[in-house]
């Protein structure tokens, strides 16, 4: 009988010392990307700069952050979607989420610091930012849907990053590429901690799409917008679907 063998996700390495802007290989890594975003909407990302010391050691404060009392998580509140404390929801009962504005800003990452220490699983989905890199413990879990409709489960080394692109690229490229739909499927009785920095546009950027991607073949399918406007708006009753940004900013044609 003929058996096929599961899908992948396409692993691209940035490990190469030679991988430098005008090289063979940085055209060939570029080629490699465009790909794979086009057929997956993501990729895993092989890059090794990053000691695993220090990953292991981020990944053992979350777990002290997130063992933290209902009541201390709670100080961290935000008027943003998901910029603050998520958790005890009904609907993802065994989900947590814990966001940092200006994560990288040592005095506003003491202030939280401060705020913490003064002494279940989301439904499939696409991110509304612009690219998100992600990085997890071995604990697998993540699913990314394939162009084609098939889930593929992701399955990254220690020295790997899932890179995914979310709505708001895709409308910038004027649907060039689609955001990435996924999930997290969980099994078993281990904890699974991932690590996520979302890029997003500055304060009062409008996200526009550039003339040279409009032509009579690409209409243009989205007007400007701006993220945050936008941002809340999908999380309201009436933007909480896969077609949110159509619906609130879509070209009639």
């Amino acid at each position: 009988m003929d058996s096929q063998s599961p899908l992948k996700l396409p692993v691209i390495d940035f490990t190469k010392p030679e991988l430098k802007p005008g090289t063979p290989e940085w055209d060939l890594a570029k080629g490699q990307v465009q790909q794979a975003l086009q057929h997956y909407g993501c990729f895993e990302a092989l890059f090794d700069k990053i000691p695993l010391e220090t990953r292991e050691a981020v990944f053992g404060a979350m777990e002290e952050l997130f063992d933290l009392p209902l009541q201390i998580k709670s100080r961290n509140v935000s008027e943003i979607p998901y910029h603050g404390y998520i958790g005890q929801h009904p609907k993802i009962p065994l989900f947590e989420s814990i966001g940092f504005d200006d994560a990288d800003v040592i005095e506003k990452a003491e202030a939280q610091t401060r705020t913490f220490w003064p002494q279940g699983n989301p439904s499939a989905h696409t991110d509304q930012d612009v690219v998100t890199i992600l990085y997890q413990n071995e604990v697998n879990g993540l699913e990314v849907q394939s162009s084609s409709g098939e889930w593929i489960g992701v399955k990254p080394s220690k020295d790997s990053f899932i890179v995914t692109i979310g709505e708001s690229l895709h409308a910038w490229l004027n649907g060039r590429l689609k955001a990435t739909y996924h999930r997290v499927m969980m099994s078993g009785d281990k904890p699974r901690y991932s690590l996520g920095l979302f890029t997003v546009p500055k304060a009062g950027y409008m996200i526009k799409a550039p003339e040279e991607l409009v032509d009579e073949a690409h209409p243009l399918l989205y007007n400007p917008f701006d993220y945050a406007q936008f941002l809340g708006f999908y999380f309201s009753n009436e933007g909480r679907y896969q077609s949110g940004l159509k619906a609130y900013c879509g070209v009639q044609h």
